[in-house]
C-alpha cells in the first residue's frame, strides 16, 4: 500500500523532463558534434538528465575523446544506455559508456573489446605498445573518476575482453540493467549523481521524455561518412568530371561530379584513409583512359582493374569491419568503371575521331570519276553530284579520282 502511495505521489509531483539522444553507428566527427549539441540542448531545455542511447562498433579515437570530454564538462547528468537488446558498445563505445555519470545496459547487450586498432597504417611492435599503454591509462583514469572497475576497464583495452549487462553490474562496470527507457527511469529515480562536487538527486519517475533528433545536416553527413557511400561518391565524381572534360559546356555532369567529389573528400576527412590506396584508384582510372587511346591488347585494362582492386581494398585499412569498404561494393564498382571507360568512353572517342560522313568535310576521301579532262580545272562526279575540281596533274576524262580537299565549292582531286 505504501509503495503504491509513493508511486502515485511521485507521478503527481514529478513533471520534470528527461532528454534522450540516439547515437547509432560508427563514432566519428558527426556523432561527436551531435553529442555536444545534445548536451547543450538538454541544458537549455532545463532537463534534469540526458540519456544517450548507444549502439556502436567503435570509431575514431579523436571523436571518442571529444565525446568523453563533453560528458565530463556537462553541467547536467549524462546517462549512457547501451540499447536495444542485441546492441553493443565496443572499442570507443567502452570509453564513452565508462565516462557517463550513470552507465546502463539493456539485457542481451555487451560491452568491451576496446583494444586500439590499426588506423590507416601498420604499427610496429614498439608503436603498438605505446598506443595500447596510452589507451589503457586513459580508460583507467575514466573508470577511477567514475568509481568503476578500473581493472576490468584496463583488461578491455589490453586483452579485448567483453562483458554482458548482467555481469557488468556484478563487476561494477556499469550501474543498471534495464529492459527499456521506462524501466531505466524507474531505476534512476532517487539516484544521486556527483557533478564534480555538486550532488544532484534524480527524480525521473513519471518524467516526460523529450527526444533530441539529429538534424538533416548531421544525418546527411553521417550517411556520407559511411565508407561505402564515400567510395561510390568518389567514383561518380570522377565520372562526372571526365564527362565534362570530354564535352565542355555540358555543365550538368561537371556540376554533379564536383559535388560528389567534394562530399567524398569530406567523408575521407572523417575516415582513416590510406592515401596509397587512393593513388592506386586514380592510377587505375588513368590506365582505363589510356586503354581508349592506345592499342595495348588489354594489358592497360588488366593493369587498371588490378590497380583499382588493390587501391579499393587498401583505401580504408582498419581492423573493425564496419569501417571497411565492402567487397560487394568494390567488385561491381571496379567492373562498372572498367566497362564504362572501355566501351562507353572508348566508343565516344572513336566516334569523335571518325571521319565526317556528311557535310562538305564528309566528301574528302571519296572516290569519283572525271567527267571532263582536268588539266587545271574540270568537272568530276562524286557522291552522285557534279563538282568543279582542280588538280596539280593532268587527269583524262573517265579516269577515277580521289578527293583530297575542298576549297569553297571546288574540290581538290588526284588521279587514282
Amino acid at each position: 500500500m505504501s509503495s503504491l502511495l509513493f508511486l502515485i505521489v511521485s507521478l503527481l509531483t514529478s513533471n520534470s523532463q528527461v532528454d534522450l539522444a540516439v547515437v547509432d553507428g560508427v563514432i566519428g566527427p558527426v556523432s561527436a558534434r551531435f553529442v555536444e549539441e545534445a548536451i547543450i540542448k538538454a541544458k537549455r531545455n532545463e532537463a534534469q538528465l540526458l540519456i544517450i542511447e548507444l549502439d556502436t562498433p567503435g570509431g575514431l579515437d579523436t571523436a571518442m575523446r571529444e565525446i568523453v570530454k563533453n560528458i565530463f564538462e556537462s553541467e547536467l547528468p549524462v546517462c549512457v544506455y547501451v540499447f536495444p537488446s542485441g546492441a553493443r558498445a565496443a572499442s570507443a563505445g567502452v570509453f564513452i559508456t565508462m565516462a557517463a555519470h550513470v552507465a546502463a545496459m539493456a539485457p542481451g547487450t555487451n560491452l568491451g573489446a576496446a583494444h586500439p586498432v590499426t588506423i590507416g597504417r601498420e604499427m610496429d611492435e614498439e608503436l603498438s605498445k605505446k598506443v595500447t599503454n596510452d589507451a589503457a591509462a586513459y580508460i583507467r583514469s575514466i573508470a577511477e573518476k567514475r568509481r568503476r572497475n578500473s581493472e576490468w576497464a584496463e583488461s578491455s583495452v589490453r586483452e579485448s575482453v567483453s562483458i554482458t549487462g548482467e555481469e557488468a553490474v556484478k563487476q561494477n562496470v556499469v550501474d543498471i540493467v534495464a529492459a527499456n527507457v521506462d524501466e531505466l527511469l524507474q531505476s534512476l529515480d532517487g539516484w544521486e549523481v556527483d557533478l564534480d562536487g555538486r550532488v544532484v538527486v534524480l527524480r525521473t519517475l513519471g518524467a516526460s521524455v523529450n527526444r533530441i533528433e539529429m538534424g538533416f545536416r548531421d544525418r546527411l553527413l553521417s550517411r556520407i561518412a559511411d565508407p561505402n557511400v564515400a567510395y561510390v561518391l568518389m567514383l561518380l565524381g570522377i565520372f562526372g568530371l571526365f564527362f565534362e572534360l570530354q564535352n565542355p559546356g555540358a555543365i550538368f555532369p561537371g556540376v554533379v561530379g564536383a559535388i560528389c567529389l567534394i562530399l567524398a573528400f569530406f567523408a575521407f576527412q572523417t575516415l582513416p584513409i590510406n592515401y596509397a590506396g587512393l593513388m592506386l584508384i586514380i592510377f587505375g582510372v588513368i590506365l582505363f583512359i589510356l586503354e581508349t587511346q592506345i592499342t595495348s591488347y588489354g594489358m592497360l585494362t588488366l593493369g587498371g582493374i588490378v590497380s583499382m582492386l588493390l587501391g579499393s581494398f587498401m583505401l580504408i585499412r582498419v581492423t573493425p569491419p564496419v569501417l571497411k569498404i565492402s567487397w560487394t561494393v568494390i567488385i561491381p564498382s571496379v567492373v562498372a568503371t572498367a566497362l564504362f571507360f572501355i566501351f562507353a568512353v572508348g566508343m565516344a572517342l572513336k566516334a569523335q575521331r571518325r571521319k565526317p560522313t556528311t557535310g562538305l568535310k564528309g566528301i574528302v576521301g571519296e572516290i569519283g570519276v572525271a567527267r571532263t579532262k582536268i588539266s587545271a580545272e574540270g568537272k568530276v562526279f562524286v557522291h552522285g553530284e557534279l563538282w568543279n575540281a582542280t588538280s596539280e596533274e593532268v587527269i583524262r576524262k573517265g579516269e577515277k579520282i580521289g578527293v583530297i580537299g575542298i576549297e569553297g565549292l571546288t574540290l581538290r582531286v588526284e588521279k587514282i
